[in-house]
């Protein structure tokens, strides 16, 4: 498959996990990608455009973004993946933490989308897909930050898709079910007992499996290209089934 051919994607926190994933599936339909990480990795030199980047940082966002623009000849898609994660309820996170994570996941989206709007308005396939989560529509446990942010991410994607509709930019969200991503390996790395951690994440979902970065590349991949011309303001689950469904338990 080939829609993206001629289109020109930037994927921020593009160098692992759903942002690789995605910067991976983008490039093989076709797009010219930029990837945008604090961190770029090396060995992507040959696949990608590779730009360092910090989304709390608008100067920041703002060169590479301008870089990734001048590269490529312009911007047509923009996936804006990058984020952090946070655990506990309300009473475990700082005022500092709440900041900083409110400033990356939500104010990053708006400091790369707000440089790249030039460049998407002059675009005749603009395409803005956001990373939210299954958090910002079901209540989970010890997520009370980061379901605060990605409630955020979903009212401001809509809110987004409202404003620029009529200028020809179409923007969606993907919300993912828990993920087999670095972050989440992370968290089970550090359980007391990452095994028990994994099943109890696995069952909670009703497909018994985590999501894949592939799968929710694959939706972003979709909601970008032209397949999708008529999808704006949408929330895609991605998810197997836990935000919506209430299965009897497996006999």
């Amino acid at each position: 498959m080939a829609e993206l051919s001629g289109l020109r994607a930037v994927v921020t926190g593009g160098g692992s996990g759903i942002g690789l994933a995605t910067a991976r599936l983008l490039a093989a339909r076709g797009a010219a990608v930029a990837v945008l990480d604090i961190k770029p990795p090396d060995e992507l030199a040959d696949e990608f455009i590779g730009l360092t980047a910090d989304v709390s940082d608008d100067a920041s966002v703002r060169r590479a973004v301008e870089r990734s623009a001048m590269r490529m000849g312009g911007i047509d898609i923009l996936v804006n993946n990058a984020g952090i994660g946070a655990a506990g309820t309300v009473a475990d996170n700082t005022d500092d933490q709440w900041h900083h994570v409110f400033d990356v996941n939500v104010v990053g989206i708006v400091r790369v989308t707000r440089a790249a709007l030039p460049h998407l308005r002059a675009s005749a396939h603009a395409a803005v897909v956001n990373t939210c989560s299954v958090a910002a529509t079901a209540g989970l446990p010890q997520r009370a930050l980061y379901s605060a942010t990605k409630g955020a991410v979903l009212a401001l994607t809509r809110a987004m898709a409202a404003d620029h509709v009529h200028e020809g930019i179409r923007v969606n969200c993907v919300n993912p079910g828990t993920a087999d991503t670095p972050w989440v390996g992370r968290l089970l790395d550090a359980a007391d007992d990452p095994a028990a951690e994994r099943a109890a994440l696995e069952a909670r979902q009703p497909m018994g499996r985590l999501v894949t970065a592939g799968e929710v590349a694959a939706g972003i991949a979709y909601l970008a290209s032209p397949l999708a011309a008529s999808v704006t303001g949408t929330a895609l689950a991605i998810d197997g089934g836990m935000a919506g469904l209430r299965p009897r338990p497996r006999s």
